[in-house]
Order: C-alpha cells, then sequence, then structure tokens
C-alpha cells in the first residue's frame, strides 16, 4: 500500500486554472474520498494523482518518490473508471487476466491471481460470461478484479457507481468498503454524491472551485463544518441557513455572526407561538423512517424540519419551530464557522 501526498499541486488548462494549490497527504491504507459539485475539480485531480493528467506546477509524491513526471504504469496506482471498458468479446476470466498476460507471466501464476481476486469479489460463478451477459453491478465487479491482480500499491475510483440504479449502488457500494477492509490497500474515490463519501470514506475531502473547503472525518464535517459551502453540502437534506439580522429574531447570537445554520433534525415542531419563531407547513415528505417537513417561514425563508416516522401535521397548519440551542452553526459575512 502507498503513501500519496500533494504538494502545492497545480493544474492549468491554457488561461484557465482547474487545480489551485492543493497540498494533502494520504497515509498507508486510508480511504480518503474526493467530493464536491460538478467542475469543483476532483476528477482532475484524481487524474494527475494516476497520472493521467500531466501537473503544471507542484508535485505527487507516491511513497516519499517524487512521481510528478512519471507515465501512469511506473507510479504502481490502479484506476477504476466510470464507464466499465470491458472487452466485449473476451470472458470474465480473460478481462480480469489480459494485463497479466500482457505484461508476460505465466498461464499459471494469471490463473491463481485471477481466482483470487474473483473469490474476493464473488465472481466465481460468472468467469466464463462475457460482458454483455452480466449486470451493471456485476460488470463494475469484474472491472475492480482487473486492477485487483495488478497488486497496486492504491487503488483511484473516479465515480465508480454513477451508471448503476440506486439499488445497484447501495450494493455496490457495500462491496466497496468490504473491499477495503479485507485488502487494507490506500484507496482514493471520488463521487458527486455525498452519501456515497458519507458511508465510505475515513477522510472526506470537499473540493470548491479547484480549492480545499475542508478535509475531516465524515463525522467532523458534518458536525462542524469550517464554512457556509461545507455546512450546506455534507448532509441531507442540506443545513438550514438564515439571517441573523432578521426582524423578531428573539435568539442569542456571537458577536460578528451573519448567518445562522440549523440541520433539520435539530429542529422540534410545536403549537404556534411556542419556539424561536413560527413557520406554515408548505410540503411533507413520507420517507417512512423519517419524514420532511418543509415550512415557510417567512423573513426567515424557507427551513427543513426532520421527524421520525409520520406526523400530523397538514400542509397549511401553522406551527412553532424549537431548535437544539447546542446544535446551531454561527457563520460571519464571509461564510466562515465562528465558535459556539
Amino acid at each position: 500500500m502507498a503513501s500519496i501526498e500533494l504538494k502545492n499541486a497545480e493544474k492549468w488548462f491554457n488561461a484557465d486554472q482547474i487545480i489551485k494549490g492543493i497540498n494533502l497527504r494520504i497515509s498507508k491504507g486510508e480511504f480518503i474520498v474526493f467530493v464536491g459539485p460538478s467542475g469543483c475539480g476532483k476528477s482532475t485531480l484524481l487524474r494527475m494523482i494516476a497520472g493521467l493528467e500531466e501537473t503544471s506546477s507542484g508535485q505527487i509524491i507516491v511513497d516519499d518518490r517524487d512521481a510528478t513526471s512519471e507515465p501512469p504504469y511506473k507510479r504502481g496506482l490502479a484506476m477504476v473508471f466510470q464507464s466499465y471498458a470491458l472487452y466485449p468479446h473476451m470472458s470474465v476470466r480473460e478481462n480480469m487476466g489480459f494485463s497479466l498476460k500482457s505484461a508476460g507471466l505465466l498461464k499459471s501464476e494469471i490463473a491463481a491471481k485471477v481466482d483470487e481476486a474473483a473469490s474476493i469479489l464473488k465472481l466465481g460463478a460468472f468467469m466464463e460470461r462475457r460482458p454483455k451477459d452480466l449486470s451493471g453491478g456485476q460488470r463494475q465487479r469484474v472491472a475492480i478484479g482487473r486492477s485487483i491482480v495488478r497488486e497496486p500499491s492504491a487503488f483511484l475510483f473516479d465515480e465508480p457507481l454513477s451508471n448503476l440504479d440506486a439499488a445497484l449502488r447501495v450494493e455496490m457500494r457495500y462491496e466497496i468498503a468490504k473491499l477495503h477492509q479485507t485488502l487494507k490497500t490506500t484507496m482514493i474515490y471520488v463521487t458527486h454524491d455525498q452519501v456515497e463519501a458519507m458511508t465510505l470514506a475515513n477522510r472526506i475531502v470537499v473540493l470548491d472551485e479547484g480549492r480545499i473547503a475542508q478535509v475531516g472525518s465524515p463525522r467532523d464535517l458534518y458536525e462542524n463544518p469550517s464554512n457556509l459551502f461545507v455546512a450546506q453540502f455534507i448532509g441531507s437534506p442540506k443545513m438550514n441557513i438564515f439571517s441573523a439580522s432578521a426582524p423578531g429574531l428573539s435568539y442569542p447570537v456571537p458577536k460578528g455572526t451573519d448567518q445562522l445554520g440549523i440541520r433539520p433534525e435539530h429542529i422540534t415542531l410545536s403549537q404556534a407561538g411556542i419556539g424561536h419563531f413560527d413557520g406554515v407547513v408548505d410540503v411533507i415528505e413520507y420517507l417512512g423512517s423519517d419524514t420532511f417537513i418543509i415550512l415557510d417561514c417567512g423573513l426567515y425563508g424557507r427551513l427543513t424540519a426532520r421527524v421520525n416516522g409520520a406526523t400530523d401535521f397538514n400542509p397549511g397548519d401553522t406551527c412553532g419551530l424549537n431548535f437544539q440551542n447546542q446544535r446551531v452553526h454561527y457563520f460571519n459575512d464571509k461564510g466562515s464557522s465562528l465558535p459556539r
């Protein structure tokens, strides 16, 4: 397994700077997720680590070795793409062993490595099938198996679940998490889906317009976002934000507070007139175990509350919103978090 470090890494496409001075160290065996909205540079950064994109300035360090100018095949890393890119005329076994055959390994060595990867990924029953006879999840496992046989020092995943339906995404998240526990290899995973990031990562790197907005464990980012961008990107539904200067707000705030934030599960609904302010129920989203209640709170905007199970409230009802005081977040006029 490899440690990977980025030192002031930058990427320019002509006059456009896509990656803006990234400094990050990834420890051996760590599962790191790059997350952020479309266009934030997460896939470009992954491709720079892989050597598929040239690094305009700065360094890419792999196992304390400067790999910035090395071609991809010398870095010892394996890339798993969004598209499976399997050879349609080859069986699963042939697809998984193709790179080893090209490298000149003996048939017995290839067979041993392919069988081991197939066992890890539970592909044993599909080895003689061709890609057209497999489901999307099975094809993605074959693509991962093709990387495993190479015994890379780190895996790089570029939105590998984007082409799968919702049920398969959940199944493959489990498979990838178990794979990391089994192999204990360094993994870097790119996604725009913050649920994937929260469920898979040891640490999450939140990117915003080519810069790191915050790095931390899923819990750190959820409970202690360093700025408004992270506060609203991490968490579903996103954190409620409203102005600290809205008329009639009877709530003590630290000096310099411009906006307040509260997550939906930290709001309790009560009778009108009991709480920090009132809101009118606009939309109710029943999801079984949870219900999201979206309220029109006038000058405070539209806020979402989360309640367990079903609710007795109906659209048009007026109710009071009570905050768990210790869970309120404060942000200054630059969007930075203030101490609570």
